[in-house]
């Protein structure tokens, strides 16, 4: 049988890297969690978790907490991630959450519903504009809607999104696990430090011409100190926040379609039929998740699925596996929106349980039917690539046909 570290070595090549589910099947055969030997280059990681349930009861559970890595203080996007909610441990989290929370309402989800179907509705226009003939879904769809929507819900000016895009790729090819490198280091502290500046100077605008944004409320609640957050930590959180909220719903698209247009009869059905639309949202959610890694360490010595962790010690939590475990997930590498079962662990769960994820989940609610409407003879044109990162995973580019719109 192949063992644990044949396997990661198998996942960290170009093939594994382009595919990684045969090798996360190979994890599911060794079972729901498997111990690393203790070799120096495993130092930070004591064992691989696949397990659904497993791997979910970890999240869950608020002691088991993220580790900050060495030497944090010393660089700029490290410092960011650490003043920011998605990486602190409690008390700070709970602290830093409460303030971001309320701003993630059915009111405010309801107010984004006609921005989502505006912005999606001049996507498409400019797609049908470019004629019948091929275009990049990514650059042309998948990116600008996510990346606008939510630019309008914060209050980032939408001319200021090109230069914002460089900058969350740089911090993006750091984030990943094979992404920590010298070079990669350099280049994301770089833009941690001009999307601290970018911000800074927003807040500051913010404040002598305020409007109805979200940044504009923050800073007002903040100033007024009804809120316990200082104003690095607003910044870091704003740039963790906007990042978090939209790379996912890019690759939630560009992973999606290609499973879509695999199954025209589910393509053909998302329009008008808001309940299948939601089940296929879920299951590219599932099948295809985003964040395919997630790491906790143990509060204390612990037995995990019978397997030893030493206090401080990490768990590589999987949740790309998990979301396939087949003992939770029949056939699970089957496309089907119609499916039962427990929920994708797509968003995480528990305590860091994506703020975004009802924004994400809206916006391919309402956006893959009205794509689908519109252009119903839309074709791939040639097989996607993905971006190679084993932390965010989806397809940077995708090549499409559109076929030409409906005609009555």
């Amino acid at each position: 049988m192949v063992d644990v570290e044949q396997l990661l070595t198998r996942l960290y090549g170009d093939e594994g890297r382009q595919d990684p589910y045969p090798t996360y099947a190979g994890l599911h055969a060794l079972g729901p969690i498997t111990a690393l030997p203790p070799r120096p280059e495993h130092r930070a990681i004591a064992a691989v978790a696949v397990g659904y349930d497993l791997v979910g009861a970890v999240l869950r559970d608020p002691e088991w907490y993220k580790q900050p890595p060495p030497g944090w203080a010393e660089q700029e996007i490290l410092r960011t991630f650490q003043t920011s909610m998605m990486f602190v441990n409690p008390p700070d989290h709970g602290r830093m959450r409460h303030v971001f929370a309320g701003t993630f309402t059915p009111r405010r989800l309801g107010a984004l519903e006609p921005v989502i179907l505006r912005v999606a509705d001049e996507l498409l226009d400019a797609m049908a504009d470019a004629g019948a003939g091929g275009t990049d879904f990514v650059a042309d769809f998948a990116y600008p809607l996510p990346a606008r929507v939510m630019a309008e819900f914060i209050g980032i000016p939408e001319a200021d999104l090109s230069w914002y895009r460089e900058r969350v790729d740089r911090i993006d090819e750091f984030l990943d696990v094979a992404g920590k490198t010298p070079q990669r280091l350099a280049a994301a502290n770089t833009a941690g430090a001009e999307l601290r500046a970018f911000y800074a100077d927003l807040l500051a605008h913010r404040r002598r011409s305020p409007g109805t944004d979200l940044i504009s409320g923050l800073v007002e609640a903040v100033d007024a100190g009804g809120i316990e957050l200082t104003e690095d930590e607003l910044i870091s959180n704003l740039i963790v926040l906007f990042n978090a909220s939209f790379v996912t719903t890019v690759y939630m698209f560009s992973n999606g379609l290609p499973l879509l247009l695999a199954h025209p009869e589910v393509a053909a059905a998302l329009p008008g039929d808001p309940e299948l639309t939601a089940g296929a949202v879920d299951e590219i959610l599932r099948l295809e998740a985003p964040v395919h890694f997630l790491a906790r360490a143990a509060p204390r010595d612990a037995v995990l699925g019978g397997v030893p962790i030493a206090r401080d010690q990490n768990v590589l939590l999987v949740i790309a596996a998990a979301n396939r475990d087949p003992a939770r997930f029949p056939d699970p590498g089957r496309f089907d929106p119609r499916r039962s079962g427990p929920p994708s662990l797509a968003f995480g769960i528990g305590l860091h349980y994506c703020l975004g994820a009802a924004v994400s989940r809206l916006e391919g609610r309402l956006a893959l039917p009205r794509l689908l409407s519109r252009f119903p003879r839309l074709r791939i044109e040639e097989r996607p690539t993905y971006s190679g990162s084993l932390f965010l995973r989806g397809i940077d580019k995708l090549l499409v046909h559109t076929g030409g719109e409906e005609r009555p």
